[in-house]
């Protein structure tokens, strides 16, 4: 059974965490690996660096930017992570765009994820029908899962596709603004995850973009299995560096 399918079954909320490879220096990817596993965090999405990320708001954007100013490549996040499952052991997921994936050749990118440990892909401009057609059994055949994101605006047809492909979580992105463009959560989240609960569909939800304190970590996963923090954790190592980890995993749980 994947790592991401095991933690799933864990009878708690889970805390999930996204951070740029090679951010804010070339070196500190494990590191912060590291720092986040010795806190508690159940799994860490890795994000990795593209010069035009669509769906992220200025924060990721401006991290994203200055990671492949620092050399980060594709490449080099292979090397940086040869070793990581020698002292990492939470789920992995590699989050990113698919041009790079499909520079590098998607068999021998997925081939690299499972010989260095990786769990799970988060490609959110790989469209559905794409990855079902061309790529799902590259996928499958290097055990790695693919996880699908949803909006508000996404179709109730639309979830059951999604639900039915999946294999893991589904994130579900709490609003249509890019990452860390909203503050709270207002009558609109909740309904929305009301909705998505009432469906009972068959893979755990995790919720993304606008959690970034112990508050909004609680709305998110009332009716949700877990949330992830992205824009708020770059935004705190940014200040305060990146041996902060600590300290805000803290304002969490």
């Amino acid at each position: 059974m994947n790592r991401i399918q095991q933690k799933l079954q864990e009878d708690k909320k889970l805390l999930s965490l996204y951070f740029t490879a090679g951010y804010p220096a070339i070196n500190d990817t494990l590191s912060i690996l590291t720092q986040l596993q010795d806190n508690g965090v159940d799994m860490v999405e890795i994000g990795l660096p593209f010069s035009d990320p669509l769906a992220d708001g200025p924060t990721i954007q401006a991290s994203s930017t200055a990671a492949l100013n620092n050399g980060m490549t594709t490449t080099l996040l292979f090397e940086q992570l040869k070793d990581v499952r020698k002292t990492i052991h939470i789920p992995l997921i590699l989050m990113g765009y698919f041009n790079p994936m499909l520079q590098y050749g998607v068999e021998q990118f997925c081939a690299k994820c499972q010989e260095i440990g990786i769990d799970g892909i988060i490609m959110p401009d790989l469209p559905l029908a794409e990855y079902e057609t061309d790529y799902k059994a590259i996928f499958e055949k290097y055990g790695l899962i693919n996880v699908f994101l949803i909006t508000p605006q996404t179709s109730d047809d639309r979830i059951r596709q999604i639900d039915a492909a999946s294999d893991g979580f589904i994130y579900m992105v709490s609003s249509a603004s890019t990452t860390g463009n909203i503050s709270g959560f207002g009558n609109t989240q909740s309904d929305y995850f009301k909705r998505i609960a009432r469906m009972n569909l068959k893979n755990p939800q995790v919720v993304g973009f606008g959690i970034k304190d112990a508050q909004t970590f609680a709305a998110a996963t009332e009716y949700q299995k877990g949330a992830i923090i992205g824009s708020a954790f770059i935004k705190h190592i940014t200040e305060n560096g990146a041996e902060s980890v600590a300290e805000f995993i803290k304002k969490i749980r």
